[in-house]
């Protein structure tokens, strides 16, 4: 797992390193298996593949909040529903640094959370997200969660619909454009955590939301099937077949055999 730099201070030549390494890390450091930077060196099709399954650990409020990965989209230079399409400019820097960087910006009245990928103006949409539970990430951290991002009548949201969209999952994880866009992740506040779930099939579509005549055909949308109906829009919806409105690939991008809901996924249920 990637730790924080260690840096010796002025005055402070006989410091133990290890010690210094010990009070920087999180408390939690040990039970997390935190994505690298070379884990994002790849081109944003793949990267947004394989993010499917991750868990988003956010630190706020001494608590982690935490969201597993469902929905992405792929976004690349050369196509043009893409910002960097629009050319380099500060606000997009981000995109044009190494894999592993955030990219933030303002999406519907609310903030959108982004991962560069590797080459330069290619990055990751992070769509929607479940919450996620576990021994570091409990109830406090979901009641944190829902009171962060409440309804419009003020009433928690369910599970299900906490994070079912990119303004909502920023809003849960308390992830605002001004705090975040341009940095690298810290393990002491945000990180992707791999948790061990990778679904070996996913829904792949096309993104939604791209103007006609932008590339809105590409299919750069990438879907977990046991989450489809909890995502943005679900690809599995009556009236949608495969292949033609969507496919089921591997986690290599590569056709699946069978073009039919696997066998051995369980869907989520409200």
């Amino acid at each position: 797992m990637r730790r924080p730099a260690v840096a010796i201070k002025e005055n402070e030549v006989d410091a133990d390193p290890e010690e210094d390494k010990m009070r920087k890390s999180p408390p939690d450091a040990s039970r997390f298996t935190m994505l690298d930077t070379a884990f994002f060196d790849r081109d944003s099709p793949a990267l947004a593949r394989a993010l499917i399954g991750k868990v988003l650990r956010r630190r706020w409020k001494n608590q982690w909040l935490s969201a597993r990965i469902i929905e992405t989209e792929a976004y690349c230079l050369d196509e043009r529903g893409s910002h960097a399409s629009l050319g380099y400019t500060h606000k997009r820097r981000a995109l044009f640094m190494d894999g592993g960087v955030i990219y933030m910006y303002y999406s519907r009245g609310g903030d959108s959370f982004n991962i560069s990928a590797a080459g330069p103006g290619n990055a990751v949409l992070i769509k929607s997200a479940y919450p996620w539970i576990d021994t570091i990430a409990g109830p406090a951290a979901l009641a944190l969660m829902q009171a962060a991002n409440l309804d419009a009548q003020g009433a928690a949201r369910p599970l299900h619909r906490l994070c079912a969209g990119q303004t909502l999952l920023c809003k849960a994880l308390a992830l605002r454009v001004p705090d975040w866009d341009a940095r690298s992740f810290d393990p002491e506040e945000l990180f992707v955590d791999d948790v061990g779930e990778s679904p070996h099939t996913l829904i792949e579509t096309t993104r939604l939301g791209i103007t006609a005549g932008r590339d809105e055909h590409l299919p750069y949308r990438y879907v977990d099937p046991a989450y489809a109906r909890h995502c943005t829009r679900n690809p599995l919806r009556k009236g949608q077949t495969a292949p033609l409105d969507y496919r089921w690939v591997d986690r290599d991008g590569k056709m699946a055999a069978e073009q039919q809901f696997p066998r051995d996924v369980i869907p989520v249920a409200d």
